[in-house]
This record gives structure tokens, sequence and C-alpha cells, in this order.
């Protein structure tokens, strides 16, 4: 699976996968693996992914098309 909406908002924010990995603790390559369905994104990385960009794991997954979360 891509990540298309992953890869959408970090380029969204003018931010390269160096950054983002940074904010998540991880390698660049990691992350390269994970924002081109390369690896399964886990469940923590995910998290703190929608947390960052604010938007719902739902979204991230492509499950809808609402990108705020429920609070």
């Amino acid at each position: 699976m891509q990540y298309i909406r992953i890869r959408n908002l970090r380029e969204d924010m003018d931010m390269t996968q160096t950054d983002m990995a940074k904010v998540l603790f991880i390698s660049q390559r990691t992350y390269s693996y994970y924002e081109s369905g390369g690896h399964d994104i886990p469940t923590e990385v995910l998290v703190r992914i929608a947390d960052f960009y604010q938007v719902s794991v739902d979204y991230l997954l492509n499950r809808t098309d609402k990108r705020e979360m429920n609070r």
C-alpha cells in the first residue's frame, strides 16, 4: 500500500523525508520505505503521523476523506 496522503501532507508543509523522519525518531530510509509502501507502517508510527498533521489515522489510510480528527 502506498501512503500517498502521507507524502502529500509532508510536501504541503515543505518538509523533506529527512525532516519527517527526525520528527518520528526514525531513519530517513525507514521513513522512505513507509511512505512508498515498501513496509507497513506500525500503528504507533501512524498515530504519531496523524497527531503531527492533526488528521485522523482513517484519513491517512484512505478510509475517509474527512481530514479532521474526532475529539
